[in-house]
């Protein structure tokens, strides 16, 4: 579904930007000023314009949804610059360049964000596109690996078992995801009920914040560390790799796949999952997944819907087949429904692949085949649906609008519940399961995209009685724009309540005030990021049911965390320790510049150089006061 470099698509795309280009001089000031500044850093350093052979490429190879393909959004939304960085010094001068030029920056991973916000937006930005940066370094030993955050799960999976038959990470099932945003939003895989979620099991991280700054675990202190396991991608900095925990898995797992349909009892079989699927033994996970099909009936022209029931159990077949003969035998599984394997083999089950194929198809970043237009949305649920809910359901997959209509059901309880709320920003720890909406059709333009959007609107509205409330949950990693957005990343602490408090619940104000704490200049921000405050009009009073943080009231902006005094980090206080913070780094900065250079390490070395003067003219041209800086 690529685009040629000589089509027509391509051609009106260039045309459209020169103009837009040419209309707007200062955008291209940012461009030369922009080029300029990455070459004093490092000449070699691979950026790409539009009017480069490669850009459209590039870009192209990294989008998951057609609908953000070039050719159907305005081409405006497309990147300024694609920097494509081999090394960490690369990343800390694209994120230097924009500041000083003024110009958004996005990182992509891989390009699954389902809304595209790491490669598309409504102002100039840099996408820094990490697929060059995907080295996987396991420890056996010490049971550990570092990631880099261009890697995709299967790159790491695959890495995992050249190592080691009994190690394995709790991660997603699709291969071709990058494992900088996935673990960014939580990561939910078919471990997660004995490891809890990829974010749940980080030892480390490195990071390039809003500074340039290269930070790790220790550096980056305790807050900014708890807020980029599952606060959710471009909210914080740029990934550059994960510490991971691996996890012991035994030699030899089960699966089975079991699709029943309506006129095979579905909908009994989906009340029973419901009563079961939370509550089985840690080692057992079963999703359950639901479609729209006809019947195997000649000349049919009705629909049916099918529940099919997917497993994977840490042990082996006999002992899978007895739970299930006595948990729910109304499921019919025979014992040669079930298969064994090894623990790397399920994963290639899980992604769709015969168990047998060649470890080596989970290393083809662009396996997904045909691509189609999707929608997604994402709700929680507490308390079982009823038969008259689940037939609601059928009523509105039924509906023609929906060209492939489904339902992802995936079970939590066992880790996911012995796991604080608190524990990482993912707080949708104590539900029973989780439901993913889904619609896919292959129609080109506006109004199929709008008949199955709507379609599924209608679903989303029609499930509202039946999952939680207060606020009703949605999952970040499914990132829903209709939940509300921002221009330009703009949104009030109010505004930014619409999607934070469904994504992060209770957690929401403790990212709000690492992120007024880390990145006061709101450099990292999309649509749906987390929000700057003005923290001399503002106190937290907080419904945190997790942190219990509320305002003492004094007018100082000081708060109190189960029982200990806390800075909240009022504008007074920030200023003063931002001007005493301010010389020390400069001296460190060029300290480290001149150590740089005698070692010959030029590259490093102009950053360094850089962003000790650009902390010069920051503390030269610094406002006094608490508002928060234009760019």
């Amino acid at each position: 579904m690529g685009i040629s470099s000589t089509s027509p698509i391509l051609s009106l795309f260039c045309v459209l930007i020169t103009l837009f280009m040419i209309f707007h001089p200062s955008l291209s000031a940012t461009t030369e000023g922009f080029l300029a500044c990455l070459t004093r850093y490092d000449p070699n350093i691979q950026v790409y314009v539009l009017d480069d052979s490669s850009y459209l490429p590039i870009l192209e190879s990294g989008i998951r949804n057609p609908r953000f393909y070039p050719q159907f959004i305005t081409p405006i939304s497309g990147p300024r610059f694609i920097v494509t960085p081999s090394q960490d010094s690369h990343v800390q001068a694209a994120v230097i360049c924009s500041n000083e030029n003024h110009i958004e920056l996005q990182a992509r991973s891989n390009g699954h964000d389902y809304e595209g916000l790491s490669y598309r937006s409504d102002v100039p930005f840099v996408m820094v596109d990490m697929f060059q940066m995907h080295a996987v370094n396991v420890d056996v030993e010490e049971g550990s690996a570092w990631v880099e955050a261009g890697a995709t799960l299967g790159e790491v999976y695959y890495n995992i078992a050249n190592k080691s038959e009994t190690y394995g990470f709790p991660a997603g099932i699709c291969p071709t995801v990058g494992v900088g945003g996935h673990i960014s939003g939580g990561g939910f895989g078919t471990l997660v009920r004995k490891y809890g979620l990829a974010a749940d099991n980080i030892l480390d991280a490195r990071l390039v914040n809003a500074n340039g700054e290269i930070l790790d675990k220790n550096s980056m202190g305790e807050d900014l560390f708890w807020a980029i396991r599952g606060g959710g991608g471009g909210n914080f900095g740029v990934i550059l790799a994960w510490k991971i925990k691996l996890v012991p898995v035994p030699k030899t797992v089960s699966v089975f796949t079991v699709c029943k349909n309506l006129e095979h009892g579905a909908t009994q079989l989906v009340l029973k999952w419901q009563e079961i699927a939370p509550k089985l033994p840690d080692d057992l996970y079963i999703k359950l997944l639901l479609d729209r099909s006809q019947p195997v009936v000649v000349r049919s022209i009705y629909y049916t819907i099918n529940a099919t029931f997917v497993s994977l159990f840490l042990g082996g077949s006999p002992q899978l087949y007895d739970i299930m003969e006595r948990l729910i035998p109304e499921l019919g599984l025979r014992r040669e429904d079930i298969q064994e394997m090894s623990w790397i083999q399920s994963v290639l089950y899980a992604a769709g692949f015969d168990p047998h194929a060649p470890l080596e198809a989970l290393l083809d970043r662009n396996q997904t085949g045909r691509k189609q237009f999707f929608k997604s949305k994402s709700d929680y649920v507490n308390v079982p649906l009823t038969v008259v809910a689940l037939e609601g359901i059928w009523k509105v997959f039924y509906d023609k609008k929906a060209e492939e209509p489904h339902m992802m059901w995936s079970p939590q309880g066992g880790a996911m519940d012995r796991i604080s709320p608190a524990q990482i920003p993912y707080p949708h720890r104590k539900n029973l399961y989780q439901i993913e909406y889904m619609v896919w059709w292959d129609e080109h333009g506006i109004d199929a995209a709008e008949r199955n959007i709507n379609w599924i609107r209608t679903l989303y509205d029609y499930m509202e009685p039946y999952v939680t409330k207060n606020p009703r949950a949605s999952y970040v990693n499914f990132r829903d724009l209709g939940l509300g957005q921002s221009k330009n990343g703009t949104a009030s602490y109010e505004e930014a309540k619409a999607w934070g408090l469904k994504y992060f619940m209770g957690n929401f104000e403790r990212l709000v005030q690492v992120k007024n704490k880390v990145d006061r200049g709101n450099f990292f921000r999309s649509e749906q990021s987390i929000p700057l405050i003005n923290w001399s009009t503002h106190y937290f009073m907080s419904s945190n049911p997790y942190t219990r943080t509320a305002s003492t009231g004094r007018g100082d902006g000081t708060t109190f965390e189960r029982g200990e005094e806390v800075e909240a980090w009022s504008c007074e206080t920030f200023e003063r320790g931002k001007g005493e913070a301010r010389g020390k780094q400069q001296g460190e900065q060029g300290a480290a510049a001149a150590r740089r250079a005698s070692k010959g390490e030029e590259a490093e070395a102009r950053v360094a150089v850089a962003r000790a003067a650009a902390a010069v003219r920051r503390a030269r041209g610094s406002s006094s006061g608490c508002e928060d800086s234009k760019r």
